[in-house]
């Protein structure tokens, strides 16, 4: 085995370390999302179905659709056999849909600290070994009771927390400016670690049983982990085998913007700082539109739109597919705009957000009014996710331009926020769907994620900035800390 190994290293070793860097982001990513998003799909085959005060006749799914699996009798004489099924209600569901955010948002805060502190490398590699760990032990936590699960989302939500800062700190270190797009692209993995995921689950479900919906994914981050510490240095200038003209490129590229001491991040300027405000509020209406979307895609298309398992996690996955596709999209047109000089960094990033946030936003405002044919709904939420693709060049690559020094601590600060969405949606959507869960209620829903979509945008337009911020280098004089911008 020792043999093949080499011959890997050796084989990876050909390619530009910086490419071999950005794909293992991208699999960090898509691993990531992957032990995330699982439980919105693998929760519908845990839990026995909904049942109504009445002991009689049940249509839990509002749809003429007679084999959906939402459809049982008292009894549960039509559920299928997936596996064991817990007495969890709707509101004992949406916790634990909400409790990995609540683990996420203990340790977005610091984790950005931590990572310009002591590195990505080993905080991103620990992640995914121990997230693979407490994966595969979510049967048992189940099988001990609801509490128990909670925990081990929690504690899986507290693992993935430092995942995100710890990536955006090694992109600072390693992304030649107008290569960034592509790199923050990269960070799409997680769109398309859902994009696998719900389908995967699905058909694991429907074939092995819900607890191979756990099993599977855990092997794949165990795997992940190991090629990551084979392939991920902190900087070029740690890597052992990147070629030294490469490494002499990232770092005259880079020029002085990234800092060789260990600085502190300085929290008084940031607290009083409109561009970072204006991007703390635009990343919150992101993640309110991904992680409602993450949490409830496949709720609605199975109790709403009367698709079963598999085709419900095929489906809401297909906006995640879409996402994907733009985000590179989106990202490789603006480093063409940035490198061309074609538009200026605060120029790009701005008018950006029409797509990443506008269009999604009013998407959203026309299912509420046209999507009332199955396949429009999905059609008109594939599009509304899809265009959020263009978040690569505004919220999710903003942190990078207002402080390269702090990239990490800067995004695990507006992560810290943004996840806060991530319990609050599925509490909405318990609140919203208790009684009956039809179109009519989820309309409430889908205007919330649309106003939460469009009005940040608005705020960032006129508040937000892609130049350097002086406060990158608080320890320098003023007067050598001009604000730049890139070009």
């Amino acid at each position: 085995m020792y043999g093949p190994l080499v011959h890997f290293i050796k084989a990876i070793d050909r390619i530009p370390t910086r490419f071999n860097v950005s794909v293992m982001l991208f699999m960090a990513c898509l691993i990531s999302y992957m032990l995330r998003v699982n439980m919105s799909v693998n929760i519908l085959a845990m839990v026995q179905p909904i049942q109504p005060k009445q002991s009689m006749l049940v249509q839990l799914s509002n749809t003429s659709n007679d084999q959906a699996v939402n459809q049982t009798k008292i009894g549960h004489s039509n559920v299928p056999d997936y596996g064991p099924r817990y007495n969890w209600s709707s509101h004992d569901q949406s916790i634990i849909l909400g409790a990995y955010f609540y683990g996420y948002l203990i340790s977005s805060l610091p984790a950005g600290i931590f990572a310009e502190r002591f590195g990505g490398r080993n905080m991103v590699g620990l992640s995914l070994a121990f997230s693979a760990l407490l994966t595969a032990l979510t049967p048992l936590a189940a099988d001990s009771g609801m509490w128990a699960t909670i925990a081990n989302r929690v504690a899986l939500g507290i693992l993935g927390g430092f995942l995100y800062p710890a990536l955006h700190n090694l992109i600072s270190k390693w992304a030649p400016p107008d290569e960034k797009g592509k790199f923050v692209s990269a960070l799409m993995g997680g769109t398309f670690g859902t994009v696998i995921t719900w389908p995967l689950v699905g058909v694991l479900i429907e074939t092995l049983g819900w607890s191979f919906a756990f099993y599977i994914p855990a092997a794949i981050s165990a795997i992940a982990a190991v090629l990551w510490y084979i392939i991920v240095a902190d900087s070029p200038a740690a890597h052992p085998r990147i070629r030294s003209e490469e490494k002499e490129y990232i770092e005259k590229s880079l020029g002085d913007t990234i800092s060789k001491s260990k600085l502190l991040p300085p929290v008084v300027s940031l607290a009083t700082s409109p561009p970072f405000l204006a991007l703390l509020v635009l990343h919150f209406g992101n993640l309110w539109g991904l992680y409602f979307l993450i949490t409830a895609a496949p709720k609605f298309m199975s109790e709403v739109l009367g698709f079963n398992l598999a085709k419900a996690g095929f489906l809401s996955a297909l906006p995640y597919l879409a996402r994907s596709i733009a985000a590179f999209l989106f990202g490789t047109v603006g480093d063409v705009f940035r490198r061309k000089s074609i538009m200026g960094v605060t120029a790009i990033r701005k008018s950006f957000c029409i797509f990443s946030h506008i269009i999604p936003g009013l998407f959203l405002v026309g299912l509420i009014y046209i999507g009332f044919d199955p396949y429009v709904c999905v059609a008109i939420i594939t599009l509304s996710l899809g265009f959020n693709g263009a978040s690569t060049m505004t919220n999710l690559q903003n942190s990078q331009d207002l402080a390269p020094n702090f990239a990490g601590t800067l995004y695990g600060i507006i992560n810290f926020v943004g996840t806060s969405s991530g319990f609050i949606s599925p509490i909405l959507v318990a609140h919203f769907t208790a009684e009956q869960s039809t179109m009519s209620e989820w309309q409430y829903v889908f205007m919330i994620g649309a106003a939460a979509y469009i009005v940040p945008a608005l705020i960032f337009v006129v508040f937000g900035s892609g130049q350097v911020q002086k406060w990158n280098e608080p320890t320098v004089k003023p007067s050598a800390t001009n604000e730049h911008e890139h070009t």
